[in-house]
C-alpha cells in the first residue's frame, strides 16, 4: 500500500516540482523523448502531441474546422486548447514564442499529428 504523508499537498506539490525538474535537466530532443517513452503511455504521448499540433494553428486564427481538416485532431480537443490559450496558464503559448511558432507562418511549418482519415 502507498504511504500518504499527512498533507498530502505537499506530496503533490513536491513530486510536481521534481517532475518540472528533471524535465528542465533533460538537454536534447533525443533524451527528452526518451524520458517521454518512459514516463508516458503511447496514448498519452499522442494526446500531448494532438495538442501542442493544434497551437500554431490557433495562435495564427486559423477556424477549429480548418484546423482538423489538417491535422485530424478532434474539434473538442482544439476547442481545449484554444480555452487554456485564452484562459490558462500561459504555458502554451509561452512555448511557442520561444519556438517562433507565433509567427503567421509557423502553422504550415509543422507536420500534422497524423494523416487525415
Amino acid at each position: 500500500m502507498k504511504r500518504r504523508q499527512a498533507d498530502p499537498s505537499l506530496d503533490s506539490e513536491h513530486a510536481e516540482r521534481s517532475l518540472c525538474e528533471a524535465l528542465l535537466a533533460l538537454r536534447s530532443v533525443e533524451e527528452m523523448r526518451a524520458f517521454l517513452d518512459d514516463l508516458c503511455t503511447p496514448a498519452e504521448r499522442e494526446a500531448m502531441r494532438d495538442r501542442w499540433c493544434v497551437v500554431p494553428h490557433l495562435i495564427a486564427g486559423e477556424p477549429y474546422r480548418a484546423i482538423h481538416d489538417i491535422t485530424a485532431v478532434s474539434v473538442t480537443t482544439i476547442g481545449r486548447v484554444a480555452r487554456c490559450l485564452e484562459q490558462g496558464a500561459g504555458g502554451y503559448r509561452l512555448a511557442a514564442q520561444r519556438l517562433g511558432l507565433d509567427r503567421p507562418a509557423a502553422a504550415a511549418d509543422l507536420v500534422p499529428a497524423r494523416a487525415p482519415s
